[in-house]
């Protein structure tokens, strides 16, 4: 055993302020590398998917933001079983490895112009791949904390995670805005974007550097000296109804509100202020960053309050808060960040009147629809303008209308035309409803003089404060349910069930929920109704874990 190790076992307590900065550190890394693709949404989509329209192109960005969310889950199996079966340490140094491998390349990957589909398919694959690395991260990190540290501080230090991740979120807003002020936007979208990605390959060897000094988990090692390894995790976690019942419990109460409830604060917040009520870019960053940097000290203080009153009192307060605040805070949103659209909806509403039969959702992951029909045409320029709107049926055969107001603007149908001609068509199109709106006092962007921004970061913080006091004592709680022999399979898969596939489809499911409905809030019932269930789930089934002894 190494020194740190028969320390442990003797007894001696390890260097806790080392573990817990070594696995901190690397989590930080691997979310910075993760996260990149949040600020860069819009840029990856023009350069990556250029050969579709911008709404099918903004939208398989989105597609492709989930899919490295959609690949965790197998990460957690494959990198689970490892860490059950060979080590925490080891497993977790594997992990940063691949991501940091495919986060570097990403800056490399061409652009569509320049190598056509191939562009896409590579920059698809390496989001895979990176899905793929933080399905093993996160749990090992939050396992190799709690195996050195005594129940009375393991909220406390495991939500130096929870901090970790606000620090890598935070570092990719900072070094994109950073080098978006120093080369300039025209020249940041040609080639400046690439090198947040290239950064990264310092700091995976910082990272690096820092896990290799790290020992053994002191509990696994006892297994290991004890031959009392799993032979089969996946049997045991998966298969046995016991340890099942944990996992979906741990699933349903703690992970689909983590899922819905932190990415509506950090990412779909985010998106909402950039591309649905047009706050400038660089507005957006500087707020999302303001707000990482308060969210740190409230992780930490929420994993300290979880050591003192209980892991599943502070939990189920964030989700609650959370769920009571996002439809009136996301309309704040709209009212602080972008006055004149606010007032232009109360005063001047706009209803899309058109047959039925000739609308489709405005949803599109495979970039495959025109939107051809004279109701697809209105519905795409008003999703993407940021304007909601009201559905009235018309007659079968009517050519859709908009009413702006009491104005009606006729779309037009290019179901007969080529796609050259449909471009043309929808261009004037667009260009007609747009100047409707306009003339009815709908900003083409919000003006930076009306934001109030001291109110704007309140609403968000109020929503902050519900993502941490859910996060923050989060660790803690999902290695406390589980039996040290599977914990690390166990414990992961139902994590990133709820982060990759809740929380990481949320974007894309919220866009085509907004779009369907013609309701810029619809979006929010996805997080709402599934903190809900986890609201629920949490009072009746989930149990109290703070004082238990990780021995068993």
């Amino acid at each position: 055993m190494t020194a740190a190790t028969a320390d442990s076992a003797k007894g001696k307590p390890a260097n806790m302020g080392l573990v817990v900065a070594a696995a901190a550190a690397g989590t930080a890394f691997e979310w910075y590398d993760f996260f990149l693709f949040v600020p860069l949404a819009g840029i990856i989509s023009k350069t990556f998917f250029a050969g579709l329209n911008e709404t099918a192109g903004y939208v398989f960005a989105l597609g492709a933001f989930a899919a490295g969310f959609a690949f965790r889950p197998l990460g957690a199996l494959i990198f689970g079983r490892i860490g059950d079966r060979l080590g925490r340490k080891g497993t977790f140094l594997i992990t940063m490895s691949l991501m940091g491998v495919a986060t570097f390349a990403i800056g490399l990957v061409p652009t569509y112009a320049q190598a056509g589909i191939i562009a896409p398919v590579i920059f698809l694959c390496l989001r895979l791949a990176q899905g793929l690395a933080l399905g093993g991260e996160w749990g090992g990190a939050a396992i190799y904390i709690a195996e050195h540290t005594p129940a009375g501080k393991r909220g406390y230090l495991g939500s130096w995670l929870g901090g970790s991740a606000a620090f890598g979120l935070g570092g990719a807003l900072i070094v994109v805005l950073i080098v978006r002020t120093i080369v300039g936007e025209a020249n940041f979208a040609a080639w400046g974007w690439r090198l947040p990605f290239l950064v990264s390959a310092a700091l995976l060897a910082i990272s690096i550097w820092i896990r290799l000094k790290l020992s053994e988990s002191p509990l696994f090692e006892e297994m290991r000296e004890e031959g009392t390894r799993s032979e089969k995790p996946y049997v045991e976690s998966f298969l046995q109804w016991p340890n099942l019942k944990i996992v979906l419990i741990a699933l349903f109460a703690v992970m689909i509100a983590q899922g819905a409830v932190w990415y509506t604060c950090f990412f779909y917040a985010q998106f909402f202020m950039e591309n649905v009520i047009k706050v400038p870019p660089a507005t957006v960053n500087e707020i999302m960053i303001a707000l990482v940097i308060v969210s740190i000290p409230l992780y930490l203080f929420f994993g300290w309050l979880s050591d003192r009153i209980g892991r599943k009192k502070v939990m189920v307060s964030g989700m609650i808060l959370a769920t009571i605040a996002f439809f009136p805070g996301f309309h704040m949103i709209t009212q602080t960040a972008n006055p004149a659209l606010a007032h232009a909806q109360t005063t001047s509403p706009v209803t899309v009147i058109a047959d039925p039969a000739e609308c489709s959702l405005q949803f599109d992951p495979v970039g495959k629809s025109q939107f051809r029909t004279s109701c697809d045409i209105a519905k795409s320029v008003l999703a993407t303008s940021g304007v909601s709107y009201f559905n009235q049926s018309a007659p079968a055969g009517t050519l859709a209308q908009v009413k702006i107001g009491e104005v009606m603007v006729p779309s037009a149908d290019g179901t007969a035309l080529d796609t050259k001609g449909l471009t043309a068509l929808k261009a004037e199109t667009s260009g007609r409803i747009k100047a409707a709106l306009a003339t009815a006092g709908y900003p083409a962007k919000a003006d930076p003089a009306q934001i109030n921004l001291i109110g704007l970061f309140g609403v968000l913080l109020i929503f902050v404060v519900g993502a941490t006091a859910l996060y923050g004592p989060q660790p803690a709680a999902l290695v406390e349910l589980f039996p040290t022999r599977i914990r690390y399979t166990a414990l992961s898969l139902p994590y990133h069930i709820g982060t990759g596939w809740i929380g990481g489809f949320l974007p894309a499911a919220s866009f085509a929920m907004v779009a369907a409905k013609g309701d810029i809030y619809f979006g929010l019932w996805y997080p709402v109704v599934w903190t809900t269930i986890a609201i629920l789930c949490t009072l009746f089934f989930l149990p109290e874990t703070k004082d238990r002894d990780l021995r068993f």
